[in-house]
């Protein structure tokens, strides 16, 4: 018996290129398109930020001009309109003839083993990085989402086995924008639609924190996968520029 998702193309590479192969993929930035109208619509409050004015002037709205403006203090929100807690729940549930139990589990805030990101960046083929960047990159990002694949065999209570099989995490000013990094799921796994629900959900958190410019770097192989999921590619003429050093 199994409950899962649709199932989406399997891609030969990673969703989304790291920080380190940015500069080697299509340089393309990407933005949201259609997917803050059908995200909102599921969330219980929506008070999503909204792009009426084009990109470029929604940008624009978070930063004082030459006039001076008046700032109204923050005030806390209603009981009803705090921010969400950091979710968890089984995304997919399978039964082995013999009774065994996976549960792919989704959780939206909790701690990853950097010992457990090295190695599942290494199944999917990424450049080592130093571990000290990879937990600073872990501890300053806004949102950090994981999937996990948890089995669970009959007669073994507490003797369970939890293996990290997904991330992706964004980074944010925590009021406007945000840029979405690192997602990778397990090669194993790849090819069940968890890449998919593992960006959406993530989008989904987002744009329940009224946070909802969001953008990221693809590679040039995945484009279409973003694209289907909303995301539209330079729109009104944007392009993402780098600076590096020239070593």
């Amino acid at each position: 018996m199994m409950r899962t998702l649709t199932p989406v193309a399997s891609y030969p590479v990673c969703p989304i290129v790291s920080f380190e192969l940015c500069r080697q993929a299509s340089n393309k930035l990407f933005f949201p398109c259609n997917i803050s109208e059908k995200l909102a619509k599921a969330s219980r409050v929506h008070k999503t930020y909204q792009l009426k004015a084009g990109f470029w002037e929604s940008i624009k709205s978070g930063i004082l001009n030459n006039s001076t403006q008046v700032v109204e203090p923050l005030t806390t929100l209603p009981e009803e309109e705090e921010e969400p807690l950091p979710q968890e729940f089984v995304l997919i549930e399978k039964t082995e003839p013999d009774g065994t139990v996976e549960e792919i589990i989704f959780s939206s805030g909790g701690d990853i083993d950097v010992y457990d990101l090295q190695a599942l960046c290494d199944k999917v083929g990424w450049p080592r990085r130093p571990l000290s960047k990879l937990a600073a990159a872990l501890k300053n990002s806004y949102m950090v989402a994981t999937l996990h694949s948890l089995w669970k065999s009959p007669g073994s209570e507490g003797n369970d086995q939890k293996k990290l099989i997904g991330m992706a995490r964004a980074t944010s000013d925590h009021a406007f924008n945000a840029t979405i990094w690192d997602v990778l799921v397990d090669p194993g796994y790849q090819g069940q639609g968890l890449g998919k629900a593992l960006v959406e959900k993530l989008i989904r958190a987002l744009l329940q924190r009224d946070i909802g410019n969001i953008s990221l770097f693809a590679d040039s192989q995945v484009v279409e996968f973003y694209q289907n999921l909303g995301f539209e590619p330079d729109p009104e003429g944007i392009k993402g520029m780098f600076w590096y050093p020239k070593y």
